[in-house]
């Protein structure tokens, strides 16, 4: 049995490290109005992004001028991932989540005999990835060191990405990152980005309903998306970064309501078993005493 000195030494530890969980949940809740409310601002425009190139693709489909990040390479044989995970941990099982879903979109396109390239966007992300797939990635893209996320950062990372594409590095790209549902729910999704998937909603939803009338569009549809495919990639980017930075502010403050939680248990249980330790070496001595004083 432990000790009484070892006892308190480790009740006054756990103790400590309630304080850290408890102040890291309330950093996290602080930032988690914030990130929640960019995520949530940058949905409209994305999914708005979305409907306009569908309108525009439409006019292109079967040309053979078409752009390559609309319709591809033709070929489907070389997949590049683009994982974006948090930079840092304590966060649940947020990053192994998204870090999972990659693996196993990776095994199934290996098993079919295709090849992978991993851009990993987060550190967490690449710890759980390279133990498997050290081999198949191309960079690690750290944004531990960003205050903001801001355009500017999806901006490069998109440009990355476009420079390999014409490079021809890979004919497929697909982007996986969590979104942030609530506090307590992540989904990590996968999105792919290239060749462009869009998803035109109809009129009504998408507030352009001509009721059937011709239109023309100047410059016309190629030049228009030549223009907007690009900054199509870095704004759906931007918006997976931004709901990943909800999610994880999310994923954290419920990890470490939970860890505070446990850390007050496991308080109360040291507790009742130090002072029921101290209760025996008090009846022990007592009766040592007694036994002492009743031999004299």
């Amino acid at each position: 049995m432990a000790s009484l000195k070892d006892l308190r030494n480790r009740i006054s530890s756990v103790k400590n490290t309630q304080k850290i969980t408890k102040a890291m949940q309330m950093v996290a809740a602080a930032k988690l109005r914030r990130a929640q409310e960019s995520a949530e601002a940058a949905r409209p425009y994305a999914e708005r992004m979305d409907q306009v190139l569908a309108n525009l693709s439409n006019a292109m489909r079967g040309r053979a001028d078409a752009a390559p990040l609309l319709i591809g390479t033709g070929k489907r044989e070389v997949h590049l991932l683009i994982v974006a995970t948090a930079d840092r941990g304590l966060c649940g099982g947020f990053n192994s989540s998204i870090a999972r879903m990659a693996r196993d979109r990776a095994n199934a396109l290996l098993s079919q005999g295709k090849q992978v390239k991993i851009l990993c966007v987060g550190k967490k992300g690449a710890d759980v990835l390279k133990r498997q797939f050290g081999h198949l990635m191309l960079e690690v893209i750290e944004l531990k060191e960003v205050k903001v996320l801001n355009f500017e950062v999806a901006s490069r990372i998109a440009r990355q990405v476009l420079a390999l594409f014409e490079e021809g590095a890979f004919d497929v790209a697909t982007l996986f990152y969590g979104a942030f549902e609530s506090i307590i729910s992540q989904v990590p999704v996968q999105s792919q980005l290239i060749p462009a998937i869009l998803t035109e909603q109809d009129g009504k939803n998408a507030g352009t309903d001509l009721g059937g009338a011709a239109y023309e569009y100047e410059p016309d549809e190629k030049d228009i998306l030549e223009d907007l495919l690009p900054r199509n990639l870095a704004v759906q980017i931007f918006k997976a970064l931004l709901e990943n930075a909800a999610s994880e502010q999310g994923a954290r403050m419920s990890a470490m309501d939970s860890a505070t939680r446990n850390a007050g248990e496991m308080i109360d249980k040291l507790t009742i078993v130090y002072n029921r330790s101290r209760q025996a070496m008090i009846t022990r001595e007592l009766i040592e005493i007694i036994s002492g004083a009743e031999a004299v």
